[in-house]
């Protein structure tokens, strides 16, 4: 079935609570304090140092914070969620700057990097050719911290591990890669799978089955 062309939407943050003035009291109207703003991490593909600085570890997870699981026999796993998914028309030449933009959307909207694979079916993005340059090894480091946006082209897409959304850039190249990079994405994502491209190319390698 074709797909209807979505944009990613970018949900209004809550504002605060307001301040409750004293019992008795008159409390001045209340002004914003400015104050230091942490810098934010280089994203890859952004200009920046020859090779980006590796991110800040996260504070491990308290496990006593977790929730026993239910007592006597083992619940049965459910089944994978089909991911929803979301069609950018662009051009081969613009394909891959409508997937920054929705990568932009998404981390804007509250998905951390780690959250995000990105796969192109023609040129590597530039973040991953610059990664491979300092080896194959080094650059699926940066895949298994699983902590920023990874980017891998369709030849080594199935190496890559699920993610909560996917994003599929049809930046050129040929009808099988296109296949190929379409297949992993939708088997790879969790919740959202973002397809940035030519919708009747898209339509057409969708119909062939994948």
């Amino acid at each position: 079935m074709p797909l209807i062309p979505e944009e990613p939407q970018i949900h209004e943050k809550a504002q605060g609570p307001r301040a409750t003035p004293a019992s008795g009291r008159t409390a001045p109207t209340p002004r914003p304090v400015p104050g230091p703003r942490p810098a934010a991490p280089p994203r890859p593909g952004r200009p920046g140092p020859a090779r980006p600085a590796p991110p800040a570890q996260r504070a491990p997870r308290d496990p006593s914070a977790a929730k026993p699981g239910p007592s006597g026999p083992a619940a049965p796993a459910a089944a994978p969620a089909t991911p929803q998914i979301q069609l950018i028309p662009a051009s081969p030449e613009g394909a891959l700057d409508a997937a920054e933009e929705a990568v932009d959307l998404l981390l804007d909207s509250g998905r951390t990097p780690g959250d995000v694979l990105v796969i192109t079916t023609g040129e590597p993005h530039p973040w991953a050719a610059h990664e491979l340059s300092f080896g194959d090894a080094a650059y699926w480091a940066q895949h298994d911290a699983g902590d920023d946006v990874f980017y891998a082209d369709a030849g080594v897409a199935d190496r890559a591990a699920s993610r909560p959304v996917v994003v599929v850039a049809f930046n050129g190249g040929p009808e099988d890669a296109a296949a190929t990079a379409l297949s992993a994405a939708h088997a790879r994502a969790g919740a959202l799978l973002i397809v940035c491209g030519d919708p009747q190319r898209i339509n057409s390698v969708l119909g062939a089955g994948v």
